[in-house]
């Protein structure tokens, strides 16, 4: 059998980057995957590779900042299933200014998606995992998440409530028997870093930022997600998981 064989996992933010590897990841490893973003060719495309390789997975298009989205996403993963036993919340946006020349517009931009999105998504997703005896959530958070770092100000802010926000639902549902956790990525080779390190002379810099001497593949996320999704880490919650080359490390 495979590893999650029977299983149904929610991925938002997975047409792309640690997203789209991550949805690979559960498909290749037996789970039926429900694959979610707003980018509805990019989203099928997702679903193309995961059914070609022998897989089973739908594409739902929602906004995570929008409620009835989120509302509407699980409810449609139950329907189609019958379950909804891992979330993948990966969803998230990126933002690069000093403090003082971000506005109100930039701020609501990043934490409706970064920070309200993952509420929502637990909202609706903690009840369904919890009525059903278990499950687990692994939150897309940062090693922004874990330090303080010029220029990146809204973001910081935002992976610093993702990492609070986990260790809450953790708390509230750990006797329920869903997981709670948090992966904090380094720098992986995702648009969003080619968006914050966009030549080569910045990508060569961020690099060397990490002790390994390199940035990481998304692949590399996503088995971080997998383990923490998995029975082998059914003794962890409320933890952040640092997949970052050791830059926490120094």
């Amino acid at each position: 059998m495979s590893r999650f064989d029977g299983k149904v996992a929610l991925v938002t933010g997975g047409t792309s980057g640690i997203g789209k590897a991550t949805a690979l990841a559960f498909g290749a490893a037996g789970a039926s995957v429900v694959v979610s973003g707003r980018r509805e060719k990019e989203g099928a495309a997702v679903v193309d590779e995961i059914t070609k390789a022998g897989g089973m997975a739908v594409f739902v298009r929602a906004d995570v900042s929008r409620e009835e989205d989120v509302k509407s996403l699980v409810e449609r993963t139950v329907a189609r299933f019958g379950r909804l036993d891992v979330a993948f919340n990966n969803a998230g946006v990126e933002f690069v200014g000093p403090l003082a020349e971000f506005n109100a517009e930039d701020y609501r931009r990043v934490f409706d998606i970064n920070v309200l999105g993952v509420f929502l998504s637990l909202k609706y997703e903690l009840p369904v995992m919890a009525k059903a005896g278990g499950g687990a959530v692994i939150n897309t958070s940062s090693i922004a998440g874990h330090i303080g770092t010029a220029n990146v100000g809204i973001y910081m802010a935002s992976k610093h409530a993702v990492e609070g926000i986990t260790k809450v639902a953790a708390l509230e549902y750990a006797k329920q028997g869903v997981r709670v956790n948090a992966v904090a990525p380094g720098g992986i080779q995702t648009d969003m870093v080619d968006r914050f390190a966009a030549g080569e002379e910045e990508k060569k810099y961020l690099a060397g930022l990490h002790p390994v001497g390199r940035i990481g593949r998304p692949e590399e996320v996503a088995a971080a997600v997998l383990y923490l999704a998995s029975d082998e880490a059914k003794f962890t919650t409320g933890i952040s998981l640092p997949v970052d080359g050791g830059f926490l490390a120094q």
